[in-house]
Order: structure tokens, then C-alpha cells, then sequence
């Protein structure tokens, strides 16, 4: 079974409750933060 990990910096940051709150309502298992 495959993990979902969408990254946060994907997300818009105008919008980032909607943005988290769509992810909280997918089928994802967590979501991550990349650090470069």
C-alpha cells in the first residue's frame, strides 16, 4: 500500500487553511514540509 505525503509547499500560502483542510478531508496520511 502506497503512502501520500503531499508536500506543504505546494500549497498556496494566500489560502493555507483551505489548502490543509482540503488535504485533511483526501485520502492522505500525512503531509510534509520540504527543508532545502
Amino acid at each position: 500500500m502506497a503512502i501520500i505525503a503531499p508536500s506543504i509547499l505546494s500549497a498556496n500560502f494566500l489560502h493555507l487553511e483551505k489548502d490543509i483542510e482540503m488535504i485533511n478531508g483526501s485520502e492522505a496520511d500525512w503531509f510534509h514540509l520540504d527543508v532545502m
